[in-house]
């Protein structure tokens, strides 16, 4: 809590290009949270490079990912949206948290264990204690909820287990969160594969819609969305393909199951996935133009980039001052 007010944080990497996924599971959910909590919205570009990345192009993708998040409708003076790597309290109380997190732990991390399946050639220090820096990134802001996908549940675990362990030591320091997970849209799948989940780093084209796809791409994507032999526009487990569309309808256009049920019923596949690429198309175009307007508005950025990162960085030494105090740091003399 921070000010009266529960806070919330969350993060997101500044690699690949942002899908729908991203979006209507994370971005959009975020708009409606802000009059809320205390959020803190984070580019988590230190994160990013436990994989070899071209400098220019992060710092590319990180300031275009900070500009989507005030593109997609949140307020820069409501919400502290900046850079993991302009707030260096990040990486000091990471390093205090290495020492209380079990190496068994984290070699129980599933997404070490895919990641370093992928990334054979470069199975470095960082990428095991990944987990410790995402616990740090959560526990620096006092965080009350995090909003996080069945996929990242495993981390936040690890993070409270971290907050109860080291409170046990010390006293009541850490603020243990708590998952916060939407209901619409929460987990968009693959328009290939349905049954995982949609990847910004998906290599086959047509199974993610991205952000910035323009609207011919997005139409294309959606006709070419994998389904069944059925025509049958019905929500259930043995139509994965079809529910995964019916989701991303739903969250679009705020409408329920039934509704969209009802709706194509005996229109087949063919109507019910150009009104999809539709409805996608008009999410989407409004958040493109927005970002193309502030993507030139350079001054006014940068301004955020530099008050965010202050803020960020005032709550987070406050909480990074008291665990060094805890663990016996010697006292800094100003």
């Amino acid at each position: 809590m921070i000010d009266g007010r529960k806070s919330l944080f969350s993060g997101m990497q500044a690699t690949g290009n942002l899908t729908l996924g991203n979006y209507l599971g994370a971005l959009k959910n975020f708009v409606t949270l802000q009059d809320e909590y205390e959020t803190f919205f984070c580019v988590v570009d230190e994160h990013s490079i436990t994989v070899r990345q071209d400098p220019a192009e992060l710092r590319k993708r990180a300031r275009n990912l900070l500009t989507l998040y005030i593109a997609a409708g949140l307020d820069p003076e409501k919400n502290c949206i900046y850079y993991q790597s302009h707030c260096s309290a990040h990486a000091e109380l990471a390093w205090i948290l290495n020492c209380y997190t079990y190496m068994g732990e984290l070699s129980r991390m599933t997404q070490f264990k895919d990641k370093s399946a992928k990334h054979a050639d470069n199975i470095n220090a960082g990428l095991f204690t990944y987990p410790v820096l995402m616990a740090a990134d959560i526990l620096l802001f006092q965080t009350d909820v995090v909003p996080v996908g069945i996929d990242q549940m495993q981390h936040l675990e690890l993070t409270r287990d971290i907050a109860i362990r080291f409170n046990n030591i010390y006293g009541d320091v850490f603020t243990v969160p708590e998952a916060y997970i939407g209901k619409a849209g929460a987990k968009i799948m693959s328009l290939q594969d349905p049954l995982h989940k949609m990847s910004k780093s998906d290599e086959n084209e047509n199974a993610s819609i991205y952000l910035m796809d323009p609207p011919d791409a997005i139409m294309r994507k959606c006709k070419r969305a994998v389904t069944d032999s059925d025509t049958e526009v019905r929500y259930g487990e043995d139509k994965p393909g079809v529910s995964n569309l019916i989701d991303i309808y739903r969250s679009c256009l705020s409408k329920s199951v039934e509704e969209v049920e009802k709706e194509f019923e005996g229109k087949g596949y063919g109507v019910f996935k150009e009104a999809v690429g539709e409805a996608v198309v008009s999410v989407l175009k409004p958040l493109q133009d927005e970002f193309a307007r502030l993507s030139k508005e350079k001054d006014y950025i940068d301004k955020y980039i530099k008050q965010n990162a202050e803020k960020a960085s005032y709550y987070a030494n406050k909480t990074l001052r008291k665990v060094q105090k805890k663990v016996g740091f010697p006292e800094r003399i100003r």
